[in-house]
């Protein structure tokens, strides 16, 4: 089920069902039962020439019982020059009311978190439906990754699929670039790129949604392929490493991190040795996540 038929649920379904994948149904609801429909619609029509073959309907809350997956993208849009954590009150008032009619339908799936500010309305997820952690994950910063990538393939010349790169931490304004884990071909990437060119990559991967949305508006069709990337390796059990945000029950808050994720979920977040600058970097987005909880939990 896709809860939410603006863009970016609107881009996931797109995206389901023009590769092959694993799901059977798709039940796309929003509070616009006209758009949902509409939507569902428009992806029947895909049917007979995409890879996928599926069932696709709108439908509402109630369906949430049979569901393998709910992925939330419902909620107040990030305008031009909104931060994602000024979405934080508005759209936690949103969460709140969906999960209990989610869960109050049987739901005992896996819920993934899309809406911003992602991380903080993970841990709320979490809390609001009373899964365990390992059923409640938020994209993360697989978006964030993947731009990172794209733009270190593109300074190296190479496939950025060839690149093996994360950006981790808070979805958002603290998130930073894990140069000590990064690797082309098993080389080092602080060894290929200046310390200077490196900063200004990380800079883009963290920055470009501001552009992007000061721009066109918005930002959906990224993170609607990484959001499918991510429900094919759930349902096919794949056990990729992925830069979801999971749960740290040391720090008791989310963020994105390297993690195995399988049909379980989150089956095990890497345990990286850091160096000093990094770990101190991954503490500050700790934090800032940590005060934005306790600012909407008053």
């Amino acid at each position: 089920m896709i809860v939410g038929t603006g863009n970016v649920g609107a881009s996931l379904g797109f995206c389901l069902v023009n590769q092959r994948t694993a799901i059977s149904e798709l039940i796309l609801t929003d509070i616009n039962a006209d758009d949902a429909e509409g939507e569902a619609m428009d992806l029947r029509d895909t049917l007979a020439v995409s890879p996928a073959y599926m069932k696709i309907c709108s439908g509402t809350y109630q369906d949430a019982k049979d569901c393998d997956i709910i992925v939330i993208t419902a909620g107040a849009p990030q305008k031009p020059g909104e931060t994602r954590m000024d979405l934080l009150k508005k759209n936690s008032e949103i969460l709140k009311d969906m999960i209990s009619q989610i869960m109050a339908a049987g739901f005992d799936g896996i819920i993934i978190m899309v809406t911003n500010p992602m991380d903080i309305m993970t841990y709320l997820a979490m809390q609001y439906s009373g899964l365990p952690p390992e059923k409640v994950i938020g994209s993360g910063t697989i978006l964030d990754s993947a731009r990172l990538r794209f733009k270190i393939s593109e300074e190296l010349g190479v496939s950025p699929k060839s690149v093996h790169a994360f950006q981790v931490g808070e979805h958002g304004d603290t998130e930073f670039a894990l140069w000590s884990a990064a690797t082309l071909g098993g080389l080092p990437l602080e060894k290929l790129l200046k310390k200077a060119r490196r900063q200004e990559i990380e800079d883009y991967a963290r920055n470009e949604a501001y552009e992007i949305i000061s721009k066109k508006g918005a930002t959906y069709y990224g993170i609607g392929a990484c959001v499918a990337k991510l429900i094919n390796c759930i349902l096919g059990d794949e056990r990729r490493i992925l830069p979801i945000s999971s749960y740290d029950s040391y720090s008791d808050v989310y963020y994105g991190f390297p993690a195995i994720v399988g049909r379980e979920g989150v089956i095990k977040k890497l345990d990286l040795d850091l160096p000093e600058k990094e770990g101190i970097a991954l503490q500050k987005s700790i934090n800032a996540l940590k005060s934005a909880i306790r600012a909407v939990q008053k």
